[in-house]
């Protein structure tokens, strides 16, 4: 086929085709859903988000099973925080540790907090919502805020910003759940893997389409899940008590995202790589419980990455001179695309920056998923970490 001067072999014709029809649905999908956090904020930035004005009283919940040494050093900052009305409910899932002796002390300190504790001898599959299903039930306020053991809070307005969405109407919050930022290629993907799917689920819920949530940070009414069984569905399975909740009973109507940049809160990241990578197989297997709506519109991206990859590699080796600058031309700006709308959202939550980085780590990352699923124990007992 001649156009303009040129031959090109119908060949090439497919896979520029297939090419350009992966490159506008991957910046339609960045500028759609991984910018929507930034859009989030200049909206608020502009007075143009309504969040409730009145401090409704909050009940935060914490669960710890062996974790002295991370209660010792972040619980504080969840006591010390500047807001009228809330109480911090740690719960002791059979810590073998000294948890019961710190949380005693703090006691002492702190009239606000709570603690109970996990039967010993308790026989669930997930002990993790045993223990999140007694905190809730002791929690005396309907909004209850979730966090783990070994996270801390940006700054001392963690629960007035969560809070501030608690507005009639909402039964679901939210929140980014970052890991701290260390030395190392590990350390590098982690924080990447962990900010792209927060920028995933945050968009995408900014958009009426909430499908996930993570229980480092995260709201919700305690009428909700008591009305709805809370975790009965999902006793079967050792984690999901965070995602899978939200999977079933967010919707559009009742759903929040706050994305303040002090409303974060930060964990210690893995330092193997085979916690890692158990961590996100356990991750991964959750995700196979998503209802059916969930499982397309997350399967849609990736695809058409793939699409645009392999694409670009038949331009490539098929096409003319012609054709290979058009590809490299539109390979760059889907990079710049990418690589701006990532750092702009990584440097507002005091993040990493990511340069050629982010290109490796965006052919990596759904190759990991990939093996995860085809070859992985999604849902074995086996070897997984308590719930990090």
């Amino acid at each position: 086929m001649e156009l303009y001067g040129f031959e090109f072999s119908e060949i090439e014709l497919i896979f520029i085709g297939l090419f350009l029809l992966a490159f506008v649905y991957q910046l339609w999908f960045y500028a759609k859903n991984i910018y929507a956090v930034k859009r989030q904020a200049k909206r608020i930035k502009k007075n143009k988000v309504s969040f409730q004005t009145a401090q409704l009283p909050v009940s935060v919940v914490v669960c710890a099973k062996d974790e002295v040494d991370n209660l010792r050093r972040f619980l504080p900052f969840i006591l010390n925080q500047e807001y009228p009305d809330f109480e911090v409910i740690v719960v002791n899932d059979g810590s073998t540790d000294e948890t019961e002796h710190l949380l005693n002390e703090l006691k002492k300190e702190h009239a606000n907090l709570h603690s109970t504790f996990v039967p010993v001898g308790a026989t669930n599959l997930s002990t993790k919502k045993l223990a999140l299903t007694l905190g809730i039930k002791a929690a005396k306020n309907d909004w209850v805020l979730f966090t783990d053991a070994d996270c801390m809070p940006e700054d001392k307005h963690w629960i007035a910003r969560m809070a501030r969405n608690f507005t009639q109407g909402t039964e679901f919050v939210l929140g980014y759940g970052a890991y701290f930022r260390k030395r190392g290629f590990l350390n590098k993907l982690i924080t990447y893997d962990t900010l792209f799917i927060a920028l995933q689920y945050m968009g995408f819920a900014l958009r009426g389409k909430p499908y996930m949530g993570v229980g480092r940070n995260i709201a919700y009414r305690k009428d909700v899940f008591l009305r709805n069984n809370g975790f009965a569905r999902t006793l079967h399975l050792r984690s999901g008590d965070d995602d899978l909740l939200v999977n079933r009973l967010a919707k559009k109507f009742n759903t929040r995202v706050e994305v303040a940049a002090d409303s974060i809160t930060w964990s210690e990241p893995h330092t193997r790589y085979i916690d890692w990578y158990y961590q996100k197989e356990r991750h991964l297997s959750v995700s196979s419980f998503y209802s059916g709506v969930s499982k397309y519109r997350l399967a849609i991206e990736p695809v058409f990455r793939a699409l645009f990859y392999l694409s670009f590699i038949g331009a490539l080796v098929f096409g003319n001179m012609i054709t290979m600058i058009v590809a490299g031309a539109l390979f760059l700006a889907r990079f710049i695309t990418q690589l701006s709308v990532v750092n702009a959202s990584s440097k507002h939550f005091g993040g990493s920056r990511y340069f050629i980085s982010v290109m490796f780590f965006d052919i990596l990352l759904p190759l990991i998923s990939l093996y995860i699923m085809t070859f992985g124990r999604m849902g074995s007992k086996a070897k997984y970490i308590y719930w990090k």
